[in-house]
């Protein structure tokens, strides 16, 4: 029997946990990385990212569908943050996470999710619930407890650095 994996990359929460870390990751290199045991085989890889307009990020947007992935995408807005005093942009799309993984939920057993966020801690709770095995990769410092305590598998990115850097040649 194959292991049936599903991919969810919250984007622009492994944008912040990236740039934390001070290395980028290949996209393509997920792919393979998730999907190179002879058991596995990938059923769907989901990318979501805030854009600042419709034009935003479209070569990046463009590659990461020809590898496969379907993206999601919703306009950044801009809140002002009281205490700081200064605007900061954002797209919450922990929803459309969440609808993708449980209106996909009989295609696969496996979910890999790229996220820290702990919103995702009863969505985790609930597919666990249906025996889907679920890996979490994050970083340190960035990965709320609430979701590492509910996953089944904890990664952190950087020890997966070595297999999926983004080289200057990718």
């Amino acid at each position: 029997m194959f292991n049936r994996v599903s991919i969810f990359v919250d984007g622009n929460n492994m944008f912040y946990a990236q740039q934390r870390n001070g290395w980028f990751f290949d996209p393509r290199k997920i792919l393979e990385y998730f999907t190179r045991e002879h058991d596995v085989r990938l059923v769907n890889a989901f990318w979501y990212t805030g854009l600042k307009d419709f034009q935003d990020q479209r070569g990046f947007r463009d590659a990461l569908i020809s590898l496969g992935y379907t993206v999601r995408t919703k306009l950044l807005k801009e809140y002002y943050d009281d205490n700081s005093g200064r605007y900061s942009q954002k797209a919450n799309l922990d929803i459309e996470i969440v609808i993708d993984m449980f209106n996909t939920v009989e295609q696969y057993n496996r979910v890999v999710l790229f996220s820290g966020d702990g919103d995702f801690e009863r969505a985790i709770e609930l597919l666990r619930s249906k025996n889907t095995h679920i890996t979490v990769v994050s970083t340190e410092g960035m990965i709320a407890r609430e979701l590492r305590n509910v996953t089944d598998q904890y990664i952190d990115l950087n020890t997966l650095r070595s297999e999926i850097e983004k080289s200057e040649f990718t």
